[in-house]
C-alpha cells in the first residue's frame, strides 16, 4: 500500500495544524501528536511500522494506535491521499455557452485613480458611452448565447457606468423583461465609484434588485492619495457619504465595498477593518496589479508584510465572529462542503468563454482587462464571435496545461489565476503572475483556517 504525500498540503497557523486533501478539498485539523505522526510517516516513506517504532519513544502505545487507526480510516473513506482519476485525460468541454457579460457602458470617468487599468476610463481609446441599441443587442446576445442555462449575469461597468445612467436604467429594465420571457434569471450588478449615487438612482437600483460593487480604499488618507477626483480634489468624504446612503437603504445586503491596496498601504488590514468598523459588513480589498516601475506597485520584498496582514485579518475575522459581529471578507468566503464543478475548479473565472466583456461599440473581449487590445478581439455583439481559435486558446488555458499550476496545492481554488495578469507580466496565458500566486495561496490558507476553526467549534 503506497501513500502519496504530494496529495496533501500541510500548514500551521496560530498553533492549529491543518492538512488539506488536495483532490477532495477536505480540510482536517490535527492534534500536535497526529501532526508529528504524519510528518514522521512521510520521512519514513510511508512505512507505518517504522513510523510507529520511531514515535513509541514519545507517545504511548494507545495514542499511537488511535492516531494510526484514525489516519487509515480517513484514507479508506477517501478524505486523505485521495486520487482524482478523472483528471488523467481531462479535456475542457467544447461549450459555446456564455453565462456572464461585463458591459462597458461608459469609457469615461469622473475620477483619476492612479492605478486605474482602464487608463482613467477610456481603455486606451476615446471617452465614449454605449448607446441603448448596442446595450440591448449585448443583452440579446447574452440571452441567446447562454443556451439552456437558466442563471445568467451582467455587470454594468466602466469607467464610471453612472455617467451613462439613462441608458443603464433602460438596459436594466429591458434585461429583466427579456430574461423573464425566456424563463431565465438575470442577476444584474453595477460597479461604481459612488460619486453619482443619489436618492433617485439608489431607489431605482433597489427596486430592480441590482447589486452594487462600491469602490473605496479604506482610510481617508489612503483613499484620497490614490483616488482623486478628475480635478485633483480629495474624494473620500463624498464617496463614503454616498456609499452610506446606499447601504442604509438596503433591504438585503446585496453589495460589496471593494478597495485596492498598494505599496503605499502595506498595512492594508487597517483599511479593511476601518471599513468594517464603519458598519460595512461585506468587504473586499484587492492587491494592486501594476507595472513594477510604478512607485505604488507591490514587490516581492513586500510579501512578508502582506502575509502578516492576512494573518491579522484572520485573527480579527474570528474575533468578530465569536463576538457575534461577523463580516464577510470576500477572500475568506470558502464553502468546505460544496465546491464548484470540475470545469470551474480548473478554469477559474471562465474569461474568453463563459465570461466576456463588451465595449461601448459592441466589441467582444475575453474580459475587461483585455479591453481595447485588438489582439484579443473575439467578435462583436452584432456579428457574433468568429475568432474561434482565440476562444479555444482560453479554454485550454486551465491549470492542467500550466506547468507551474499542474502540481500546485491551490490549483483547484484559483483555477490558474488571472489570464490578464499572466499575459501582462509574462506575455503568455499559460504562465501565471507569480506575485499574485503567492498572495492567493496566503489568502487561501487563512480562508481554510478560519472556516475550519468555525466548523471545529460548531461540531463540538
Amino acid at each position: 500500500m503506497g501513500y502519496d504525500f504530494s496529495l496533501l498540503h500541510r500548514f500551521e497557523i496560530e498553533g492549529t495544524y491543518l492538512v488539506l486533501d488536495i483532490n477532495s478539498g477536505i480540510i482536517h485539523i490535527l492534534s500536535k501528536e497526529a501532526w508529528d505522526f504524519l510528518n514522521t510517516w512521510e520521512e519514513c516513506a510511508g512505512d507505518l511500522e517504522q513510523t510507529v517504532a520511531i514515535l513509541n519513544k514519545v507517545l504511548t502505545r494507545e495514542d499511537l494506535q488511535e492516531i494510526k487507526d484514525g489516519f487509515l480510516a480517513l484514507y479508506a473513506e477517501g478524505s486523505l491521499f485521495s486520487q482524482d482519476t478523472t483528471l488523467e485525460n481531462y479535456q475542457p468541454p467544447e461549450t459555446e455557452i456564455v453565462k456572464a457579460l461585463c458591459l462597458h457602458v461608459a469609457h469615461d470617468c469622473n475620477m483619476r485613480c492612479q492605478y486605474c487599468f482602464a487608463g482613467t476610463g477610456p481603455f486606451g481609446g476615446d471617452r465614449s458611452l454605449m448607446d441603448l441599441e448596442t446595450g440591448k443587442k449585448a443583452l440579446d446576445f447574452l440571452l441567446e448565447a447562454s443556451g439552456s442555462r437558466q442563471h445568467i449575469e451582467v455587470d454594468y461597468f466602466g469607467g464610471e457606468p453612472l455617467l451613462n445612467f439613462p441608458v443603464v436604467k433602460e438596459l436594466i429594465k429591458y434585461g429583466q423583461k427579456k430574461a423573464q420571457k425566456k424563463g431565465k434569471i438575470l442577476k444584474q450588478t453595477l460597479t461604481t465609484n459612488a460619486l453619482l449615487l443619489n436618492t433617485e438612482i439608489i431607489d431605482f437600483l433597489n427596486q430592480e434588485n441590482v447589486s452594487l460593487i462600491l469602490s473605496i480604499d479604506g482610510r481617508p488618507e489612503v483613499h484620497d492619495h490614490m483616488r482623486p477626483l478628475a480635478g485633483g480634489q480629495k474624494s473620500f468624504s463624498q464617496v463614503e457619504r454616498q456609499i452610506r446612503e446606499f447601504v442604509n437603504k438596503q433591504k438585503e445586503e446585496t453589495y460589496y465595498v471593494r478597495g485596492t491596496y498598494t505599496h503605499f498601504n502595506l498595512d492594508f488590514a487597517e483599511d479593511l477593518l476601518f471599513l468594517v468598523e464603519r458598519g460595512y459588513n461585506r468587504v473586499s480589498l484587492e492587491p494592486v496589479v501594476a507595472d513594477p516601475e510604478q512607485d505604488y506597485a507591490l514587490r516581492n520584498e513586500d510579501l512578508p508584510v502582506l502575509k502578516e496582514q492576512y494573518k491579522r485579518l484572520a485573527q480579527k475575522w474570528l474575533a468578530y465572529h465569536w463576538q457575534g459581529r461577523p463580516f464577510q471578507f470576500f477572500h475568506f468566503n470558502l464553502d468546505l462542503d460544496k465546491g464548484p464543478c470540475l470545469w470551474k475548479r480548473l478554469s477559474g473565472c471562465g474569461a474568453g468563454n463563459e465570461y466576456l466583456a463588451v465595449s461601448p461599440t459592441g466589441d467582444l473581449y475575453p474580459c475587461h482587462q483585455f479591453m481595447g487590445n485588438k489582439a484579443f478581439l473575439l467578435g462583436n455583439v452584432f456579428e457574433g464571435m468568429p475568432n474561434y481559435t482565440l476562444r479555444k486558446t482560453f479554454r485550454q488555458a486551465h491549470v492542467l496545461n500550466k506547468e507551474k499550476c499542474r502540481n500546485c496545492w491551490a490549483r483547484f481554488y484559483c483555477g490558474g489565476g488571472c489570464h490578464a495578469n499572466a499575459y501582462n507580466f509574462n506575455r503568455d496565458l499559460f504562465k501565471p503572475y507569480e506575485l499574485g500566486c503567492e498572495l492567493q495561496k496566503t489568502r487561501l490558507e487563512y480562508a481554510l483556517y478560519v472556516q475550519a476553526k468555525v466548523r471545529e467549534v460548531k461540531n463540538k
